[in-house]
């Protein structure tokens, strides 16, 4: 049987919780291919010292490395947070078959928040979108790292 897009959230999530229990935005991603993990990361920009080290790179790299393959062709990326303009784009390179996103990134995100990166008509991969699954925990995994940020800031 397969699992539930929730399943899979909810392994995404526990991996941003070890973003944010290191000082990293929380954002965790896992890839699935036939009912398997076969890619899994979260944010270490701060750690690494590398921009490009968000959690849905992370995951494709894995993906990639395990499956020997750029082409993540009937993949699916699950993460918390709507992707970036950057991750977007490697989602379409990658060829990911399925983004399932948590909480919308009013600021950043490039799906349905600030722009629709994945809809442009001159891509050559269409990649399909859901957004909102387990949107009120990724969300509430947001908005508690930077409260908790902003309050360390201003006694700190």
């Amino acid at each position: 049987m397969a699992m539930s897009d929730e399943h899979w959230m909810r392994q995404a999530l526990e991996l941003a919780k070890n973003a944010g229990a290191s000082g990293e935005v929380p954002v965790g991603a896992i890839i699935v291919l036939n009912d398997l993990i076969v890619g899994s990361g979260f944010n270490k920009p701060i750690q690494t010292q590398d921009p490009t080290h968000h959690a849905e790179v992370v995951a494709i790299r894995q993906a990639c490395a395990k499956l020997n393959n750029y082409r993540l062709s009937g993949c699916e990326l699950f993460v918390t947070v709507e992707p970036c303009m950057m991750c977007a784009g490697a989602c379409v390179h990658a060829r990911i078959s399925r983004l399932i996103f948590g909480a919308t990134e009013p600021k950043a995100g490039a799906v349905i928040s600030q722009s629709q990166a994945l809809a442009a008509p001159h891509l050559n991969h269409k990649v399909a979108t859901l957004g909102g699954v387990l949107e009120k925990q990724c969300s509430a995994l947001m908005t508690n790292f930077f409260d908790r940020r902003r309050r360390e800031k201003k006694h700190g």
